[in-house]
């Protein structure tokens, strides 16, 4: 719904750092059309169930994919308030360059608390660690071998618990955007970012 809603996600809201940013954005889409928010959507909730089938109790930022927001300092302030092991942002990239492609996983740098120290720098690797033995390619584009520090983040700088942010994939990229519209696709996602989550949690 966010793209229905220009006033409310356009709205300015604490980025860390001492920056704003705006509330939400609309997301990306492959170029036939298939949006981020519904590749993110379908992952996260097979992330969820692979997650509770092995005992881990999981917060969602958001429970269906229409309406609008959260907003990125309320979708940090979750993590916060439940005191969360692991925060993992889910996301899909909309680079023009058709020929970019890969993942990146990044964390918020340099830190601005003890959480975005060394704990999400060594979620960072896990789960760059468990995207790569799954055969997903690194980026490209992006970052140095599968990691990209960020100082621009919201949700990675408001976040008092260890952090990251995964870009699947470049949905202008033809091969991964297929990938990505196939259910076998998001569930091979879904199995990656789980194993990251339990070999940082030492489940696996």
């Amino acid at each position: 719904g966010n793209a229905a809603a220009p006033e409310e996600i356009n709205q300015p809201v604490p980025a860390g750092r001492g920056n704003t940013k705006p509330c939400n954005t609309t997301g990306t889409a492959s170029n036939d059309g298939y949006p981020e928010h519904a590749f993110t959507f379908d992952v996260s909730q097979r992330v969820r169930r692979l997650l509770q089938q092995h005992g881990v109790t999981v917060v969602m930022t958001r429970n269906s994919d229409d309406g609008v927001g959260p907003c990125v300092n309320r979708r940090a302030a979750i993590g916060n308030q439940h005191r969360a092991d692991a925060v993992v942002s889910i996301h899909a990239d909309g680079n023009t360059n058709a020929s970019a492609r890969g993942f990146h996983v990044s964390y918020s740098a340099p830190p601005l608390n003890a959480a975005q120290g060394q704990p999400s720098i060594r979620l960072a690797r896990t789960m760059r660690d468990a995207l790569q033995d799954a055969d997903f390619p690194v980026s490209s584009y992006l970052g140095s071998d599968g990691l990209a520090p960020r100082a621009d983040l919201a949700g990675l700088n408001l976040s008092r618990r260890p952090a990251v942010l995964v870009e699947c994939g470049n949905m202008r990229n033809p091969e991964e955007a297929a990938a990505m519209r196939r259910a076998s696709g998001r569930q091979a996602y879904a199995e990656a970012i789980t194993d990251g989550v339990l070999r940082y949690l030492g489940l696996s």
